[in-house]
């Protein structure tokens, strides 16, 4: 089948959308840099392609018509998707990533990676970011498996060297009316045995990890995080859960601290880790920097 090639420019249209904003030939010709007789040539050479008026004059102000209005909405996005492309032609001449493939650890705090990946926005030049949320070796392995640019891990695995990020928080927790609250005292493990604890499930393939104290009878595995919290929150057991992550229900008074004799709170430390560093493009560097810098 023989390629059909477009009869009208997106130069032509180009000169159409600055007539309609601007409000008239001259301006049009000065905001674009051309002489008013060259706009006046390209949109009578659309007008004869096409079987439909675009302009009409009104004194000495061109306004489109109905049918001008259809069309130059239709191609306004073309000319967009045409000016975006050669930026991003430049961006790429200049090395600039079209996508980052960022896994970050579930239990980093959702409010932060929000504010960093907001910040990084205006100097992201339109680059995609893949966001890959893990769990324990989910996010090693997301590293190790060339699936990922850049990584949060609580642990950088052999081979690669993290900078410290952040400390988290991690508190055991359940809902007051819980029946371990009812004791009224401090608690050890033994009074933890006979409860339910939820573990959010490694999310990795090859090496599963366990983290935390995991010697419940009942333990139930859930794959998300949030999961964890609503059965805590609803009194179904207790789990170790992220400080930010639980803040409002804390506040709110739907969780509750359990009062341990020991390792009622324990701190993890979380690690950003290149893929690779010296082959690490400005957009992932952009990104790190957002995310370095939101942790401080």
């Amino acid at each position: 089948m023989a390629q059909r090639i477009p009869r009208i420019s997106l130069e032509q249209w180009a000169i159409l959308q600055a007539v309609e904003d601007e409000g008239s030939y001259a301006r049009a010709a000065e905001a674009l840099s051309r002489s008013q007789s060259s706009i006046s040539y390209a949109l009578k050479g659309m007008q004869e392609q096409l079987p439909v008026e675009l302009l009409a004059m009104q004194g000495r102000k061109a306004t489109l018509t109905p049918a001008g209005k259809t069309l130059l909405r239709q191609a306004r996005v073309l000319i967009d998707d045409a000016l975006s492309l050669e930026h991003q032609a430049s961006n790429l001449a200049e090395g600039w990533e079209t996508e980052i493939r960022l896994a970050v650890e579930a239990i980093f705090p959702t409010a932060l990676l929000s504010q960093a990946l907001a910040a990084f926005v205006p100097e992201s030049r339109a680059s995609r970011v893949q966001l890959i949320e893990s769990v324990l070796s989910g996010t090693q392995e997301a590293l190790l498996n060339g699936e990922a640019d850049l990584v949060i891990t609580h642990r950088p695995p052999p081979g690669f060297l993290g900078q410290p990020l952040l400390d988290v928080t991690l508190l055991a927790v359940a809902h007051p009316e819980h029946p371990l609250h009812q004791l009224k005292r401090e608690l050890s493990n033994h009074d933890l045995r006979a409860h339910r604890q939820f573990v959010v499930r490694d999310s990795g393939l090859k090496r599963r990890q366990d983290a935390g104290w995991l010697d419940a009878e009942q333990r139930w595995t859930v794959s998300q995080l949030k999961t964890s919290i609503q059965f805590a929150r609803d009194g179904l057991g207790f789990a170790w859960l992220p400080y930010e992550h639980i803040r409002e229900e804390l506040e709110a008074g739907t969780l509750k601290r359990l009062p341990l004799t020991e390792g009622g709170q324990r701190q993890e430390r979380l690690f950003l880790v290149y893929a690779n560093r010296n082959a690490a493009g400005p957009a992932t560097q952009a990104l790190a920097h957002s995310l370095q810098a939101i942790c401080r």
